[in-house]
């Protein structure tokens, strides 16, 4: 009996770095799945007061005079989230440097598509909103969630194309560029700029420590912490402080490639010349050996390629789902679902990440291949990018996350978010997997 389980593959051969991020996302979407239905269950349970008490308990941290209080759910989204956000960061930063968005002509084509994909959704949503209550809530549906999006393509195995897998990280990986940059521009009600002075300095001190060549994970660490503590009380959102920190963090490592070979085949040849004892097995020499060959191996990686891999787990399995918990509950009353569902805010919601997205990613990327700017994904149609663009109006975590700082104190025009989000969502990425799924019947070889 054959088992059909695409994300397990990388377990069975060596994994470049793009195969484990293609894994860790689609982990990522896997769970946040299943705590997005526990949030609704729960929201709609007999444990429904003591679920939304729960994450509305203040936690307090004290030091003398000082002092930080915010609710549960107040730290998972401007503490947790930095996490998430410093990720972003990363994965930003190494697309830009050594990914798909390193090359011109290959980045025109997700670069331009992303454009197209925020811009027109803001426009839907705006048309329909302009001048009401909800005008403010336009930066909702330019997300698109990676971890969902990805999930619905791995799950389709070898029936689309690596480029065009690649074509959708890529894409998305802008999107979420263009929504941090939203978030920090028009989602920032008032700055403190002597915070926003003080926080500069934590990150010119990271700064400094790449130039000194200073490594250490938990030095960054303890100094992002004074920045995100800075940007928290400055008025820009403290989740920011994650993408900024991720800048600063060092991708040359320490060890080259090319003298990690020499010295590793040198240390290789030394270790065959020593002999076995019996008791344990090897030689004091040999011992030594191999712990200098794991302090290459370490050196040879970079500190900002280590973190990227090393924070995924805990990201996918702790600060997404928490998120998801804390966010995704809403109530519903199912006999005035139609009607909720028809409020501006949500319609636009609706409108622009299945209409908005649809029409901006796969029409910007028709115009661009037919104008020559760029060229469609190898071994990929058109309508597969038309299928790719539903994928896009997944737009779930950022989606969510821009909702809450867009209707900030007003429950009812949350409420309203989150049901358009959901529901466009669903229905994004049900048509967007059998659209691909239909249309890319025979499985590729590559």
């Amino acid at each position: 009996m054959k088992i059909y389980a695409p994300w397990e593959k990388a377990f069975n051969r060596i994994a470049t770095p793009f195969e484990h991020f293609i894994h860790a996302q689609t982990t990522t979407g896997l769970v946040l799945m299943m705590t997005t239905v526990l949030a609704l269950i729960l929201a709609n349970s007999p444990l429904a007061e003591s679920y939304l008490h729960l994450f509305h308990t203040y936690v307090k941290l004290s030091l003398g005079s000082w002092e930080l209080s915010h609710s549960i759910h107040h730290w998972i989204n401007d503490g947790l989230m930095a996490i998430f956000f410093f990720i972003v960061g990363l994965e930003i930063k190494r697309e830009i440097l050594i990914g798909e968005l390193s090359n011109i002509k290959v980045a025109m084509l997700p670069i331009l598509s992303a454009i197209g994909g925020m811009v027109l959704p803001a426009l839907i949503y705006l048309s329909i909103n302009y001048g009401g209550e909800g005008a403010n809530g336009w930066g909702i549906p330019m997300a698109t969630d990676i971890a969902f999006a990805i999930s619905a393509l791995v799950l389709l195995g070898n029936r689309v194309s690596t480029p065009l897998v690649t074509f959708l990280v890529a894409l998305a990986i802008v999107d979420d560029l263009g929504a941090v940059i939203v978030i920090a521009l028009f989602y920032t009600e008032e700055i403190h700029l002597h915070f926003l002075f003080l926080a500069l300095v934590p990150f010119l001190t990271m700064i400094a420590m790449n130039r000194f060549g200073i490594h250490n994970s938990l030095a960054y660490f303890v100094v992002g912490l004074f920045m995100w503590y800075f940007m928290l009380q400055s008025g820009v959102h403290a989740t920011i402080a994650g993408v900024i920190a991720a800048m600063a963090i060092p991708t040359r490592p320490k060890l080259m490639p090319e003298g990690f070979t020499f010295h590793t085949k040198n240390l290789l040849e030394e270790y065959d010349n020593y002999c076995c004892v019996k008791n344990d097995g090897l030689h004091e020499k040999q011992k030594a050996i191999l712990q200098n060959i794991k302090d290459k191996v370490d050196a040879v990686s970079s500190p900002a390629s280590k973190l990227e891999h090393s924070l995924h787990l805990p990201v996918s399995l702790v600060v997404i789902p928490l998120f998801a918990l804390a966010n995704a509950g809403i109530s519903i009353d199912f006999s005035s679902i139609g009607s909720t569902i028809l409020e501006p805010v949500s319609l636009g919601i609706i409108a622009g990440l299945i209409l908005g997205k649809v029409i901006g990613i796969a029409g910007t990327a028709w115009v661009a291949i037919k104008l020559g700017i760029a060229k469609l994904p190898e071994n990929s149609t058109m309508m597969q990018v038309f299928g790719v663009a539903f994928l896009g109006g997944i737009g779930f975590t950022m989606s969510i996350f821009v909702a809450d700082l867009a209707f900030a104190g007003n429950d009812a025009l949350i409420f309203q978010a989150k049901v358009g989000i959901l529901f466009a969502s669903l229905c994004a990425g049900l048509v967007g997997y059998f659209l691909l799924r239909t249309m890319s019947r025979t499985p590729i070889d590559e």
